[in-house]
């Protein structure tokens, strides 16, 4: 049986390497949520790359070098700028990877841009203008995360300020939205809403299940729920998969409680690039 969804509307085409962004294969952005160590990057990286090219989908290595807004000043953040770029770019290097990775202040852009493929613009920064404008000056990808207090149509503004800049190769990120109480909800009109926009539509299944705060000085998460979310994202029309993905989630020094585990991720993968397939009609 064949299911073609009609989405009715063209999705612009991002060339990234040997390949498209928003084409006719899924793409999965996924890695440690925040830079750790070598071992765990590289470990994760190796791994991710043996699957997804089993899988015959488009991979993208995705870590943090700092996470500047958790809940507490004692929560852990990465190695920094400086430290975790070069540990970012022996991934790249050693297993011929692609690679996204957030900038926080409009200084970090155009030395991010030195190693990363993609510059993502953090939920929580999304409307700085500032920030938007350098990370579009550097003629990088964009992925421009929708804040978590935002509707899916206030990002047509985030996306013009990103082109306004020179720059049209640019991917929009739902997270889910926050109502208070320690929780995030996601729509899932917010996908074709995003995709009437004409960029690729990422859809974070990790930070979707986040449940911001919860433990007081730090946010909880329910990684449970994430198949769920990243299988709806697909049946949406989601063009992109983002996913945090650690070895060892419980031991994680950030965001472990909404991580998948890396032995879990083939499977998951495998089943969401399948209804990828048939949303679009695709053998």
């Amino acid at each position: 049986m064949r299911f073609s969804y009609n989405f009715g509307m063209s999705t612009e085409r991002i060339k990234l390497r040997d390949f498209e962004i928003g084409g006719d294969k899924l793409t999965i952005l996924a890695g440690p949520c925040a830079i750790e160590s070598q071992e765990i990057l590289n470990e994760t990286a190796q791994g991710l790359k043996e699957i997804t090219k089993e899988l015959d989908i488009n991979f993208i290595f995705k870590s943090s070098f700092d996470k500047a807004n958790r809940s507490s000043l004692t929560s852990y953040r990465g190695p920094g700028m400086k430290k975790g770029l070069e540990m970012l770019r022996e991934v790249k290097e050693k297993y011929d990877l692609p690679i996204v990775t957030d900038i926080h202040t409009p200084d970090q852009a155009f030395e991010v841009a030195k190693v990363a493929d993609i510059i993502q613009i953090p939920a929580f920064l999304c409307r700085q203008t500032d920030l938007l404008v350098a990370a579009g000056k550097t003629n990088k990808i964009i992925n421009i995360k929708k804040g978590q207090f935002l509707a899916p149509e206030q990002m047509k503004s985030l996306i013009k300020k990103v082109e306004d800049s020179g720059n049209k190769n640019i991917m929009v990120t739902d997270r889910g939205t926050t109502f208070g109480y320690n929780n995030l909800v996601v729509d899932f009109r917010g996908i074709p809403i995003m995709k009437e926009f004409g960029y690729p539509v990422v859809f974070d299944a990790t930070h979707s299940v986040q449940l911001p705060g919860a433990n007081g000085t730090s946010s909880g998460g329910d990684r449970r729920f994430v198949p769920t979310l990243a299988k709806s994202a697909m049946a949406a029309g989601a063009d992109v998969l983002f996913f945090e993905i650690h070895p060892d989630p419980d031991k994680a020094l950030c965001d472990g409680a909404n991580m998948v585990a890396l032995k879990d991720a083939k499977e998951l993968f495998e089943i969401c690039n399948k209804i990828f397939k048939l949303v679009r009609g695709l053998d």
